[in-house]
């Protein structure tokens, strides 16, 4: 009997394993794993080729939730449902008519001004009385600080990447404004059924947990809102106070100054410091008093927006760590340029009241 037991395992270890010996449930397992894999590959390449779609929905949407305090706004003022909708739809389409009529013409236009006017404007200071002896003491870096801009300015590719750094994905103007038009239409669609997708979304969560999911949830989208709406009216604040300090001092190109101001200082803690440099850089290059009066009103405005604006606008939004919003806005802006590094910050601000309202209590009860 010894005989055969060992025999048995012996006869099988030493002859090459058939398909026969092999476990059938792991070939299933193995022929499943491979296949999910290759799935997700396969979604994954699909969602990329559609990256441009997704993002303009998920643009939209983020507009959407942003728009809705304005739509609350109205109804607090006696603006029935439909009629605050009905306004901020219209303010929607003005606001992207006014784009396309007025903010794209002149902004063309500014853009050959500052490519013509810049280098002569260099030209111009170097030939100042104080240029030389400054340029010496500096061991000729000003000097070439002011040549290497005037090349960056008549660059084509410098204004071509600072589309693209705008507008993300390598988009196209053409297809930047078809892109520009869809998002529109969808925010319009969105706010029209915002109140029922979420209520619909809010049923596919199960009835013990859907109160508690649907007060967190509705916290999160109001914050959220909140956050991206005042920081766009603080935006716009800086980008017209932007335009009028540029255009009092006659730097050429202000209002192109004031729409990419408009968009940087979008970015909380650094970005009304960049404008704050560009501006000076460039009042610097039209002449040494109009640097010094931008860099003064700026440092001033810098002040009042931090402790007037912000406080006001902001009101109750989920505040956020600054680390946190640099290393979003970092993270963002390499996936999907400057519209990626906007985005990210509410969506930390979300994950942030998530862990404040759900994680710690859960922990503190455990």
């Amino acid at each position: 009997m010894n005989s055969h037991r060992t025999r048995g395992p012996v006869s099988l270890a030493g002859r090459t394993r058939t398909p026969a010996d092999l476990n059938p449930r792991g070939l299933r397992w193995g022929f499943t794993i491979t296949l999910g894999g290759l799935g997700a590959l396969a979604f994954g390449f699909a969602l990329f080729s559609i990256r441009g779609v997704f993002f303009s929905i998920v643009l939209a949407a983020f507009a959407t939730v942003g728009l809705d305090p304005l739509v609350r706004l109205l109804q607090r003022h006696r603006f029935s449902r439909a009629g605050a909708l009905i306004t901020v739809m219209l303010m929607v389409i003005a606001v992207l008519v006014a784009i396309l009529w007025v903010v794209i013409p002149l902004v063309s236009r500014q853009i050959g001004v500052l490519a013509t006017s810049i280098p002569q404007e260099i030209d111009e200071l170097k030939d100042s009385g104080w240029f030389d002896p400054a340029n010496q003491a500096s061991n000729g870096a000003i000097g070439t600080l002011l040549g290497w801009l005037a090349g960056i300015v008549t660059d084509p590719q410098t204004w071509a990447a600072l589309a693209n750094g705008v507008v993300g994905f390598g988009l196209s103007l053409a297809e930047a404004i078809s892109s520009g038009f869809f998002v529109a239409i969808l925010v319009i669609y969105f706010l029209s059924t915002y109140d029922a997708t979420k209520d619909a979304a809010f049923r596919l969560i199960a009835a013990s947990h859907r109160a508690s999911f649907t007060r967190l949830a509705e916290r999160i989208l109001e914050n959220v809102g909140k956050y991206l709406s005042g920081m766009v009216t603080v935006a716009f604040i800086n980008s017209v106070w932007s335009f009028l300090l540029l255009f009092a001092v006659g730097v050429p190109g202000a209002f192109l100054i004031g729409v990419i101001a408009f968009f940087v200082t979008l970015i909380p803690l650094v970005g009304t410091v960049l404008t704050t440099i560009g501006m000076t850089i460039l009042a610097f290059i039209h002449s040494p008093t109009s640097a010094l009066i931008v860099l003064i009103a700026m440092l001033i405005y810098m002040q009042v927006e931090s402790y007037v604006i912000d406080p006001r606008v902001m009101g109750k939004a989920v505040q956020i760590p600054g680390s946190v919003v640099l290393i979003s806005a970092m993270g963002g802006a390499a996936l999907f340029g400057l519209a990626g590094a906007l985005l990210a910050i509410p969506v930390s601000a979300g994950i942030i009241l998530i862990i404040r309202e759900v994680v710690f209590p859960a922990k503190q009860r455990s």
